[in-house]
């Protein structure tokens, strides 16, 4: 006999809550809406429906890969950036609250709504970042880089999704090393945990995102090394470079771009949890 929504929300409850999963309540509700593509009406006014046997299947393995440890994101293929709905591959690192911080510095450095900016996201993968930007600067233009093929497709489906693409362009390449113009913001989530580290990353993190957008060489600043040598010839008169850094590297990669000839706009802008997190150049 079919279960009921009301009855398998409840029972796929149970199970991430016995595994330890944080808000399991919530999450077997997002769970069984997005993957029956329900909405928060149908969740609550038609929970007595009936799921149907092969879903119910379906669903109760996607629960079981969740208390493996495999991310929600991923098991929805979707997750909310600056309050953007992204569709994920498994080329793309699932988009994280603290880089939001990012976007926050971005949008402080060019407060004028309405003005005409060029914007380059090196390392796009979903493209959050560069939609973000898009989204709140009307008259913005942004290119993205990625040098993974799967996620530049991405992105630009995700820019399309957004209705942002005709103001963006996607392209395949290592950083900006066959890129010409100049950019008024130049802005990059890079890959920057040291390769020693990932084995020691949250399984969540480990086993489900792109070893190339998590490693960051031994010291975890190869990328920030091939970004800071391409910022001057990028950059724009009055340009400005944003870069997510991890935990602990602020004073480095400061150190690379002050190398290339660049300032710092004072200490790096904190997330929520008070981590050093996006460091921002002054103007050129």
């Amino acid at each position: 006999m079919p279960v009921s929504r009301a009855a398998l929300t409840s029972e796929i409850a149970g199970l991430l809550a016995s595994a330890g999963v944080e808000s399991p309540l919530r999450e077997a509700r997002l769970l069984i809406r997005q993957a029956l593509s329900l909405g928060d009406a149908d969740m609550i006014a038609r929970a007595d429906f009936p799921v149907e046997d092969a879903d119910a299947r379906r669903l109760r393995s996607l629960a079981h890969r969740r208390v493996a440890g495999e991310p929600m994101a991923r098991l929805t293929g979707r997750r909310e950036f600056w309050s953007l709905d992204f569709t994920l591959s498994a080329e793309t690192l699932v988009p994280r609250p603290e880089t939001e911080t990012l976007v926050e510095a971005a949008l402080a450095a060019f407060p004028e709504r309405l003005r005409p900016l060029r914007v380059l996201d090196l390392g796009t993968g979903s493209g959050a970042i560069l939609a973000a930007l898009l989204s709140e600067r009307p008259n913005a233009t942004g290119i993205g880089i990625d040098r993974s093929e799967g996620a530049a497709r991405q992105a630009r489906a995700n820019l399309a999704a957004l209705g942002l693409y005709t103001r963006a362009a996607v392209v395949v390449g290592d950083w900006a090393a066959a890129l010409g113009g100049r950019f008024d913001l130049v802005i990059s989530n890079p890959p920057y945990i040291e390769t020693a580290d990932i084995d020691r990353l949250e399984v969540e993190v480990r086993a489900h995102d792109p070893h190339m957008a998590l490693d960051g060489g031994v010291d975890g600043l190869t990328a920030y090394r091939a970004i800071a040598g391409h910022l001057p010839a990028l950059l724009s008169p009055g340009g400005r470079a944003i870069l997510e850094l991890g935990a602990g590297q602020e004073a480095e990669v400061t150190r690379l771009v002050r190398a290339v000839g660049l300032g710092i706009d004072g200490s790096a802008r904190t997330d929520l949890g008070g981590i050093a997190r996006a460091l921002v150049t002054t103007p050129v």
